[in-house]
């Protein structure tokens, strides 16, 4: 009789690193994001999991996810407001004498 078919898992480490990882649980998400929460700390550590070592890999690229998220609203924010500056300075919005 053959063996059932095995799954492709393989308990050997991998080019990304060791094939399992710590599974983080719903305590330590819920840590993850109040500490996120605080203004400066939480954009400081955002840093230090996506590139610090000893990092679980999962929270590292949720991480790393978050940081480009925040580059790109960044910009999207920076385009916004400039567009926002030219149409009131060209519109004479600015000037408290134009009334």
């Amino acid at each position: 009789m053959e063996p059932l078919a095995t799954s492709s898992y393989s308990a050997s480490p991998t080019a990304y690193g060791p094939a399992t990882s710590p599974t983080l649980t719903i305590g330590d998400w819920l840590i993850t994001y109040l500490i996120t929460a605080v203004p400066l700390v939480g954009f400081v550590m955002l840093f230090v999991w996506a590139f610090g070592a000893g990092t679980p890999p999962s929270k590292a690229n949720w991480a790393k996810a978050t940081l480009i998220v925040y580059v790109i609203f960044g910009a999207l924010g920076l385009l916004f407001a400039g567009s926002f500056m030219a149409l009131m300075l060209k519109s004479g919005g600015f000037n408290p004498n134009s009334h």
